[in-house]
């Protein structure tokens, strides 16, 4: 490990280490102590603490830091969160050190922290009722796909802070397994709360180094509070819809932010399992390219799906009108800036979940969440809240230890790619089978295309409310576009842009006019239509054109979040993914619009619109840029040629004075 100016790398071959000397200190100094996936070692860090107001002004100047991010920091993205005040605290370190397992394991081995159990903030019942409202009236309404919410596990203890963050961490280190990182970390500021946190998150978040950007969202959960899974359970929970659909949606979600700070966009890998020692997990790794300041992809990336939502701003917005009080640092992130040797700084920055926080007066905090999706059971979500919080639990004494891993083939299964294992063969063939719902496109290296049929052509695509506009960017460019993505209430000069504008899709309901957003959107859509200027509408967007076109628009009785279905295109079968709770319905037997006259393209039977197009106009309900679509680039590619034809002109003129009509 690289030690930057102003640190000193100690040799722990003496008997004095410097965890010797913060033990002896107290908690008087701030200190971390990191057990990292990867590392033959673990890091003793200690040094000055300093509060800073925004990501921006984490020092950089030659030292590593250790900044502990609370979740309010995602108002620097202009989302919603309960302001607690926690801060955003860094610890510059001055020294360090690498010490041996068994070392660390023996130094702290005395250690004891008895704590006494009060349970949970939100009981059972109350939880369950939570995660009933938010399935009717978040998902069941249209404003997002899925949700996390949280509750606190609340217990007491009579030993100092940082003496009980270290003897968990010791027992932690000893009875956890497929931790992405545990750690303790104690940070006394003059003036301020002390922040003390102990924890073995599984989960990476983001990291940079030599310009490589990676993130891994996990999602789905295996319980096996008895013991390592048999396979026969691996393969079942292989098998299950609601897992994989609650993976696939993150992973929709973290590579929209990969998309905003990779120009090429990002590509994915996996899928694999992640075990601890009472669940496993799935996850993929995403990888892609960045030139970007370390401290702008870490807020770019603020925060993780799988401990909000998606779409990852309305999702904030849901967990501040549903959660009790603010999250403090869960669902934030400890994130290690670190020098690297050829220049700049690398990062590692996991989630903080799976995590007690220790105040001064005793009182102690494990916060979990589960995902909400629309197949979930309010009864699984409570016991998935409780399973999750077992492993912290366990350090804390108020749970037995864990079932140690087996030796068996089903422990073998259990482990991620790159680890001493392998899976075996039906396993390892259930999780590639994964990817069969997966495009192709974002599976592979995504090189610059030979010929790209649209070079030289502009287009500006409008964020109505959900980041998959970084994605549908992505892929023009990758068509040879010149694409630039523009917020919705920024968009003003979208409605005489000469090139495509492509209105992106967003959550909510359509026929709300009253709501500010709305209202917006279908100004701008009447203002391309009257400027026969081209356009191509995506899921929300969509369903305004089909508003504008005399169709009803209705809410379906079962959401289709994170569905891959195959429909019909204009002729062509497409395997698309859906977020929708609205749909455009076509009278039965129409094949054009009552205004407007599109053609459209629709679901036999439900008479649901996949698709409308016209002259230099078109439209899909689906997400083409979602992970989900194996069929997105080229049905996109051909709605885009459709609204750019220079042929398609006829009825043009006519459409603008029809629209001209209604809005006079």
């Amino acid at each position: 490990m690289y030690a930057g100016p102003g640190e000193r790398s100690r040799n722990p071959g003496t008997t004095m280490t410097l965890l010797h000397r913060l033990l002896r200190s107290g908690g008087s100094a701030p200190f971390a102590v990191l057990a990292r996936e990867g590392s033959d070692g673990i890091d003793v860090l200690a040094g000055d603490v300093v509060d800073v107001p925004r990501l921006a002004d984490i020092p950089l100047d030659g030292a590593s830091v250790l900044a502990l991010v609370p979740f309010r920091q995602v108002v620097e993205r202009g989302f919603a969160a309960h302001d607690d005040g926690a801060p955003l605290r860094c610890l510059v370190v001055r020294e360090r050190e690498r010490l041996d397992r068994g070392l660390v394991l023996d130094v702290l081995g005395d250690l004891e922290a008895p704590t006494g159990a009060r349970g949970f903030d939100v009981p059972d019942e109350e939880y369950a009722a939570s995660v009933r409202r938010v399935l009717e009236e978040e998902i069941g309404r249209g404003e997002g796909s899925n949700f996390v919410l949280r509750r606190t596990f609340r217990a007491v203890t009579s030993v100092a802070p940082a003496t009980a963050a270290l003897a968990w961490f010791r027992r932690l280190l000893a009875e956890e397994r497929g931790a992405y990182w545990t750690f303790a970390v104690h940070a006394p500021a003059a003036g301020s709360e002390t922040v003390t946190m102990v924890g073995a998150t599984p989960e990476r978040h983001v990291s940079v180094a030599g310009g490589v950007v990676r993130m891994n969202p996990i999602s789905g959960t295996l319980r096996h509070p008895a013991g390592p899974p048999a396979r026969e359970e691996l393969l079942a929970f292989l098998a299950d819809a609601k897992e994989s659909e609650e993976l696939f949606m993150v992973v929709d979600e973290e590579m929209k932010m990969m998309s905003a700070v990779c120009p090429d966009g990002g590509r994915i890998l996996g899928p694999f399992l992640k075990p601890m020692s009472r669940l496993t997990h799935t996850e993929y790794v995403l990888e892609g390219r960045t030139s970007l300041d370390v401290r702008e992809v870490l807020r770019a990336t603020m925060f993780a799906p799988t401990v909000t939502g998606s779409p990852i701003g309305n999702a904030c917005a849901v967990l501040a009108r549903h959660e009790r009080g603010a999250r403090g640092y869960y669902a934030g992130v400890l994130a290690l800036f670190e020098p690297e040797a050829h220049g700049g700084y690398g990062l590692d920055a996991p989630i903080l979940i799976r995590t007690a926080y220790v105040h001064e007066d005793g009182r102690v905090g494990v916060p979990v969440g589960a995902t909400l999706v629309r197949h979930s059971d309010p009864r699984s979500e409570v016991a998935e809240t409780a399973a999750k919080a077992a492993g912290v639990l366990s350090a804390l004494g108020l749970l037995p230890a864990a079932v140690p891993a087996a030796r068996g083939a089903a422990a073998a299964d259990a482990v991620p790619a790159g680890a001493r294992a392998v899976p075996s063969e039906d396993v390892a063939a259930a999780l590639a089978r994964r990817n069969r719902a997966l495009a192709p496109f974002w599976l592979e290296p995504q090189h610059a295309r030979h010929a790209p049929p649209f070079a030289g052509r502009e287009a500006l695509v409008v964020d109505a409310g959900d980041q998959f506009t970084t994605m549908l960017a992505h892929q023009l460019r990758h068509l040879g576009m010149a694409a630039r993505v523009l917020g919705w209430s920024e968009a003003a000069e979208a409605a005489e842009a000469r090139g495509l504008v492509v209105l992106g899709p967003g959550p909510g309901d359509p026929r709300a006019h009253d709501d500010e957003r709305i209202a917006v959107l279908h100004r701008l859509l009447a203002a391309r239509l009257a400027a026969t200027r081209p356009v191509v509408a995506v899921c929300l967007s969509h369903q305004l054109l089909a508003l504008a076109a005399g169709l009803p628009v209705e809410r379906l009785a079962r959401p289709r979040q994170g569905v891959r279905m195959s429909v019909d295109v204009f002729g062509s079968a497409a395997a698309i993914g859906f977020y929708n709770t609205f749909a455009a319905i076509a009278p039965r037997g129409a094949v054009r619009t009552p205004r407007l006259d599109l053609e459209i393209s629709a679901e036999p039977g439900s008479r649901i619109v996949s698709a409308l197009r016209g002259p230099g106009i078109a439209s899909v309900q689906g997400h083409l840029e979602s992970v989900l679509s194996t069929d997105g680039l080229p049905t996109l590619e051909r709605l885009v040629r459709w609204a750019l034809d220079p042929v398609a002109r006829e009825g043009r003129e006519e459409r603008a004075a029809l629209v001209s009509g209604r809005n006079s």
